[in-house]
């Protein structure tokens, strides 16, 4: 019994290095420029 608790706990030391140890990457930033919120009426000549 104690050679199928070892390897339980040696099947869990993999699993654990494996889940844990392959976030290497770094994270990517994206720079959003915001739209204006209105935009300001231009003159016409309209109402001359």
């Amino acid at each position: 019994m104690s050679n199928s608790i070892k390897s339980l706990a040696a099947l869990g030391l993999v699993v654990l290095v494996a889940a844990c140890g392959g976030n290497t990457q770094e994270e990517e930033y994206v720079v959003v420029e915001p739209e204006p919120i209105s935009v300001e009426p231009t003159y016409t000549g309209k109402y001359k």
